[in-house]
């Protein structure tokens, strides 16, 4: 007999993604299925693979205190993509570094 699936915190998402939008480059350049992969890795507070050190710092301090969110992802073909979920928590955006 297998054990009732149990709702786990580790998997709940820490913070609203609000409304989701993506810009022409992210909706013709990112396999679909690695952008909204990656949708869920942010919203559980996986930031992904920074280049700069203390990004990952900066949003852990932003989660508690508010601010920015800010991940970085490639996807299976290599496309690196941001996803940036603003400070108010209302819209997160993924997006190309060129479209910034």
């Amino acid at each position: 007999m297998t054990q009732p699936h149990s709702l786990d915190a580790d998997v709940l998402p820490k913070f609203a993604l609000g409304r989701l939008c993506f810009t022409k480059a992210a909706m013709t350049d990112i396999v679909r299925d690695d952008a909204f992969a990656a949708l869920k890795r942010h919203s559980l507070g996986d930031w992904g693979d920074h280049d700069a050190s203390g990004s990952k710092q900066e949003n852990d301090m932003a989660l508690l205190y508010g601010g920015r969110l800010l991940s970085a992802y490639r996807d299976r073909n290599g496309v690196k993509f941001w996803i940036i979920t603003e400070h108010h928590r209302n819209q997160t955006t993924v997006l190309l570094p060129a479209d910034y």
